[in-house]
Order: C-alpha cells, then sequence, then structure tokens
C-alpha cells in the first residue's frame, strides 16, 4: 500500500483499552506507509463514537474492553457506519470471541504482536474487499458454519417452557456477555433483561450464570468453546 501508487493512506482508528498496547499501535503505525492514524479509543463506547465523528476507513479493534467490547463495537460499527470496515486485534488467534467479532462483521483479525507488513496487509486485504483471515482461521471458520444451529427451530418447542427471547438471552450468556452488553445487542433495558433472567433461572432451576452456561450446553441452546 503506497501513496506513489495514487492511493490515498488508509485511515485508521486504534481501539484497545490498555494505554501501552494502543500507544504502541499508533506509534508503530506512524511509521508505515500508506497508513494514517486519525484517532484511538480506549474502549468500544468510544470507538464507536470516533467512527461517527471520524469515518476512518479501519479500525483496528481489541476484543475485551469495558463498557462495550469489541464485538459489540463491531456489530454497531458495521451496522451504522458501513464504510468502515474492522480489523480484529486480539492476544490469541484462537481467542473465543473471535468468531463472534466475524459474525457481527469484522473482516480480519491481527495478534498484537503483529509486525508492521502484516498489518499493512490486513489492512489493504479488508479495503480491497477481501478477508484479512489467516488458513487456519479460515477453515476454523468454515467448520464453525458448517455446524448445525443451536438454537432450536421453530419447530422443536424450547426446554422447560422457555421463550425464545430467553433462549437468546441465555445463549449471551453462554457467550460471556454481561447485562448491559445483553441489553445493547437486544435493544432493550437492562432492567428487561434481568427479567429475563430472573425467569429463566427460574423455569431451569440454575442458581447462577455458571450452571446457566452448563445448561445452555446441556440443551444444545449454546454451542461449548472449541478446542
Amino acid at each position: 500500500m503506497t501513496e506513489e501508487a495514487g492511493r490515498k493512506p488508509a485511515r485508521v482508528i486504534v481501539a484497545d483499552d490498555q494505554t501501552v498496547v494502543r500507544e504502541g499501535i499508533v506509534m508503530l503505525l506512524g511509521l508505515l506507509p500508506g497508513v494514517e492514524v486519525v484517532g484511538a479509543a480506549g474502549d468500544g463506547e468510544e470507538a464507536v463514537r470516533l467512527v461517527g465523528e471520524l469515518a476512518p476507513d479501519v479500525v483496528l479493534m481489541d476484543l475485551r474492553m469495558p463498557r462495550c467490547d469489541g464485538v459489540e463495537a463491531t456489530r454497531r460499527i458495521r451496522s451504522e457506519h458501513p464504510g468502515t470496515q474492522v480489523v480484529i486485534l486480539t492476544t490469541f488467534a484462537d481467542d473465543e470471541s473471535l468468531f463472534p467479532a466475524l459474525r457481527a462483521g469484522a473482516r480480519g483479525y491481527l495478534t498484537k504482536d503483529a509486525g508492521g507488513d502484516e498489518i499493512v496487509r490486513a489492512v489493504e486485504s479488508v479495503l480491497s474487499g477481501d478477508a484479512g483471515l489467516s488458513p487456519s482461521i479460515q477453515r476454523r471458520l468454515l467448520e464453525r458454519l458448517s455446524e448445525p444451529e443451536a438454537r432450536p427451530s421453530a419447530a422443536e418447542p424450547a426446554p422447560d417452557g422457555l421463550t425464545a427471547r430467553e433462549c437468546e438471552v441465555l445463549e449471551l450468556i453462554a457467550e460471556g456477555l454481561n447485562n448491559q452488553q445483553i441489553a445493547r445487542r437486544l435493544h432493550v433495558s437492562t432492567a428487561t433483561v434481568k427479567t429475563h433472567i430472573n425467569n429463566l433461572f427460574a423455569k431451569t432451576g440454575v442458581k447462577d450464570r455458571a450452571q446457566a452456561v452448563r445448561y445452555a450446553y446441556a440443551k444444545g441452546l449454546a454451542r461449548p468453546p472449541v478446542g
């Protein structure tokens, strides 16, 4: 990706809650040809706001952040600002949050120890319409997509009299989302989420979120982590 080819520099926002990591990535990007850092965010909420204000080409998005995690921020950015692509930043390539982020619209991923050449390639790939994914991640993603849907179909009633929305809440609990994140995902209030959780706990007889996750796996309402 070079300016000599007549292409404008890719405008990038970096989102990571660890100041040292965020500033290090920003510094590295500043040395790369064809990349211009236009903003940096300390959490997903700030990332979404900056995208609305600055309309970057790409966001390099950490997965695990306070207030709004990378998965939810990716979903909101891709929904509200489809002209901005998202590349996930992850510590480990097998992070289970990576697949929800890809389902939310992320087009690629980088590990946080990626070098400058890797970052340029990833940014260039997503801007050209390709997916910036390694062969191993592509293979695992295809395996995930080929698995049957976990949630019961309309022809199969949910266990223990759970409603469709209660099943949805239970699935999100199994993904590791907290009440606020579930509320944002479903576009409801946290009070409504708490009501759904109280109801599904009462119907299933579980006592806490850990038991709820085990119940979801046992009843096929969510898929346990692979590997």
